[in-house]
């Protein structure tokens, strides 16, 4: 056992300091991005935020909404192909997510989806730090040599640095963070994500790849945060959630009855694996909760809401582009 005594921070525990800037208006504010992923040795572009790959987030409404503010969403893993296949799939915004025991699945949507131009995989698990996981990143690189793969979740450096080298372009980063997820509190693990985010994208820029901030983001400020902290991308389940485009028809139909509520949940709850799995297996616990927010309607004002706030907090400090933010960021720990 031991113990580490230096301050962690979450997104709530500081503000950015502003500075003197020449920008005239938040419209000179460039918010994409192109990034050359280390593996796949191709670029990557557009507005750095993605919806997080939820069933109640990462829809193909979802996809297709976002896809039109050049914002990307990875896509809930529990589509089948031929929804794929008919959904049209704009590939340069979009990325198919699968899990750990995937590897032939992987292969035959992968393959299904070239006519879209679909290169990007996102392999999620809760807990990125097994070996197991490790060497599965290293066969779905074998066979996917020339697609961006998404991996994660993971907190550390050490682990960013594994993923990487083990063929991750961009590893997705924190465990426990987000509204809808109960890790912390079920099994005491985790890492504040402010400093996580710092110290994983350090790790990763020190060998050309990419990080994720994935949860923990509550407001646009929290999104400026991260990005200000050294995140290349922004994984947003919370903030997307309870939109027309995140729901059934049937919980359109309902939203009087439920008073405009809308439930959305993690998907290591309870709820999802009654849904997709028969139940929560014996020898685990739910590490997921059911959050009600308030329905919001159209995606579309929520962007405007959150392209707003980092292009002014991007004002307020003097970068004239995304990509200068984190040079130009100084946190202030409040007391």
């Amino acid at each position: 056992m031991r113990i580490e005594a230096e301050r962690k921070l979450d997104f709530d525990d500081v503000l950015i300091r502003p500075k003197r800037s020449g920008l005239k208006s938040r419209a000179e504010v460039d918010l994409r991005r192109t990034f050359k992923t280390p593996h796949a040795k191709i670029e990557i572009s557009g507005v750095p935020i993605i919806a997080a790959n939820m069933d109640s987030v990462g829809t193909l409404k979802m996809a297709e909404a976002l896809g039109k503010h050049e914002i990307f969403t990875s896509l809930h893993k529990h589509y089948a192909l031929d929804d794929l296949k008919k959904a049209g799939i704009n590939g340069d915004f979009t990325f198919i997510t699968f899990g750990i025991d995937d590897l032939n699945k992987i292969d035959t949507v992968m393959n299904a989806l070239k006519s879209n131009s679909v290169n990007k995989i996102c392999l999620d698990v809760a807990n990125g730090y097994t070996e197991t996981f490790v060497d599965f990143i290293q066969e779905v690189r074998k066979h996917h040599p020339n697609k961006i793969i998404m991996a994660g979740n993971v907190a550390t450096a050490d682990m960013t640095e594994a993923l990487i080298l083990a063929g991750a372009d961009i590893v997705k980063v924190g465990i426990g963070p987000g509204s809808a997820c109960m890790t912390r509190a079920m099994t005491g693990i985790g890492y504040p994500q402010l400093s996580s985010v710092i110290e994983c994208a350090d790790a990763a820029h020190g060998l050309g790849g990419l990080m994720c901030a994935d949860g923990g983001c509550k407001m646009p400020g929290d999104v400026a945060k991260a990005f200000g902290a050294g995140a290349d991308f922004v994984m947003l389940g919370g903030m997307f959630a309870g939109h027309t485009e995140s729901l059934s028809e049937e919980q359109i139909k309902n939203l009087a009855k439920n008073d405009n509520m809308i439930e959305y949940y993690g998907m290591s709850s309870e709820e999802a694996m009654n849904k997709y799995s028969g139940g929560v297996a014996k020898h685990r616990a739910s590490e997921g909760r059911v959050v009600k927010v308030e329905y919001k309607g159209d995606v579309k004002d929520t962007v405007r809401d959150i392209l707003g706030g980092i292009r002014s907090a991007c004002t307020y400090v003097g970068a004239s582009s995304l990509k200068q933010l984190s040079k130009r960021t100084t946190f202030v720990v409040k007391t």
